[in-house]
């Protein structure tokens, strides 16, 4: 039986998980608690190996219906669900605010429409898919996409809608169906997904949702032997988890995984835009896995860019995330709190200096001070581990070497930015191992481009035809120009 809807700010939501085109409850739930003043704003179901089997049946029941239709037909479809997206625009803005504790204003002029562009535009790109043609002397090639089958979709709390539709657009417009498995720390815009799809008439099975752990729900979705593919972000420990268990059934994997991101500044930036770029990086409380946490300033300009940025950090508004005003938010879970406050504590403790905030906010409880520390070696731990909170650090260095060397001197290697001469900031720029960089930038990301780490910042690319090469089979037709005689023959 179903348990009814509740009430977020005005907004209906389904605490249910969404299996084979209807609402599904569970006799176990979990609390979902709003990081902002500790609110319940619901009682989750939380799925069992039946929820899962019946998830992964159904998606896998519906695939073969779904991959046929091919992506002219299939694009109606994707284009009636991001509308739906659009339409509940506020109601997006307003969840996610209060159920991850994420900007309001970044999620309605931000986030929201790029969700719905993630949809829509790999719909499109989906169409371009068709035979491609090579022309060698004996054959033509002809190399299609074909769609894999079922997908596990997995996406962390710091940003579940932008995520999830990041991930759901090239599944689907490619032809597969869809299990997605919600953050259990913030899990309600997954929900109003499912009622969009819903509204968008797609067929029973394309799109499932599963709620719960990541121990359970989690465990049992990505142990399934059915699956096509998994596409996870999150973790390190969490991925090598989903590897190990995926590699059983041969199940190939795409791990979006974390960062200990180099923010570069040379000695001829402009260090006011530098300044202004690198206080973004307490956006979202620090939570963003692509921010350029490690500052590294040349010597000679370290102190004038260092009190360029704390006249900025002092002006942040450190505040409920609903208001307008609010700049920097709070931390999701009392657990994360405590790992952040652990990682700034270690490494006073080890001799790091505070220059600003280090430690909780008294806005509220679950919020820490916007945090910069320096005096740091290489090794030191709060240099070489992911924090995931509102906390920079801050080395200085003389020399290109010796800033290409610090920027690599770590396990991660996602994403970066260097600000200086363009022509500079770009030869620094491309000896830094790293998905990706941002030159006298931050933030651009097209779907059109590839996204994605090395080392342990993750597995494969997400992004135009990299997404379409990892949810797609590639097939080659071989027709050959002469006719063909079989022989035994190796002359």
């Amino acid at each position: 039986m179903s348990a009814s809807r509740f009430d977020v700010a005005g907004i209906s939501v389904s605490p249910d998980h969404f299996i084979d085109g209807r609402r599904v409850a569970s006799s176990d739930t979990f609390e979902c608690v709003s990081p902002i003043d500790q609110t319940l704003l619901g009682h989750i179901a939380s799925g069992n190996l039946a929820h899962v089997d019946a998830a992964v049946t159904s998606a896998a029941q519906a695939f073969p219906e779904w991959a046929a239709l091919g992506a002219a037909a299939r694009q109606p479809y994707l284009q009636r669900f991001a509308d739906a997206i659009g339409r509940r625009a506020e109601a997006f803005a307003t969840l996610e605010s209060h159920d991850a504790g994420v900007l309001r204003s970044r999620m309605a002029h931000g986030v929201v429409p790029r969700a719905m562009q993630n949809i829509t535009w790999f719909a499109e790109h989906a169409l371009t898919l068709q035979d491609r043609v090579i022309e060698t002397p004996q054959a033509r090639h002809l190399v299609r996409h074909d769609p894999a089958g079922v997908v596990a979709i997995i996406t962390p709390w710091n940003s579940p809608l932008m995520l999830a539709t990041w991930k759901i657009g090239p599944a689907l417009a490619s032809g597969n169906t869809v299990v997605l498995k919600a953050p259990e720390w913030a899990p309600l815009t997954s929900s109003l997904l499912a009622d969009c799809a819903e509204e968008a008439g797609l067929p029973p099975g394309v799109f499932n949702l599963l709620q719960g752990s990541g121990a359970v729900t989690g465990a049992a979705l990505v142990s399934d032997s059915r699956l096509a593919r998994i596409s996870f972000t999150g973790s390190v420990a969490t991925a090598k988890w989903i590897a190990k268990t995926a590699a059983t059934n041969l199940v190939p994997c795409s791990l979006e995984l974390g960062g200990k991101s180099a923010f570069i500044v040379l000695a001829d930036a402009d260090l006011e835009a530098a300044a202004a770029t690198a206080a973004l990086m307490y956006r979202n409380a620090g939570q963003v896995c692509l921010a350029g946490t490690r500052l590294l300033v040349h010597a000679d300009v370290a102190p004038r860019f260092t009190e360029m940025l704390r006249t900025l950090v002092e002006s942040l508004v450190v505040g409920d995330p609903r208001e307008a005003a609010t700049e920097v938010g709070p931390i999701i879970h009392p657990r994360q709190l405590e790992r952040v406050e652990g990682f700034v504590e270690r490494a006073v403790a080890g001799g790091a200096r505070v220059l600003w905030g280090g430690k909780r906010h008294a806005f509220g409880a679950q919020y820490f001070a916007p945090t910069l520390l320096t005096d740091l070696r290489q090794r030191d731990e709060i240099v070489q581990q992911e924090v995931f909170g509102p906390v920079l650090t801050l080395q200085t260095f003389k020399s290109d070497d010796e800033v290409v060397d610090m920027a690599n001197g770590t396990d991660y290697g996602l994403g970066g930015v260097c600000y200086g001469d363009e022509s500079h900031a770009i030869a620094v720029a491309q000896r830094v191992r790293t998905g990706f960089i941002w030159v006298n930038s931050f933030g651009i990301r097209d779907l059109a481009a590839p996204f994605g780490g090395i080392k342990r910042s993750g597995v494969g690319r997400e992004g135009g035809e990299w997404s379409f090469e990892f949810f797609c089979d590639v097939k080659d037709v071989v027709v050959p120009k002469q006719p063909f005689k079989a022989s035994f023959s190796h002359r």
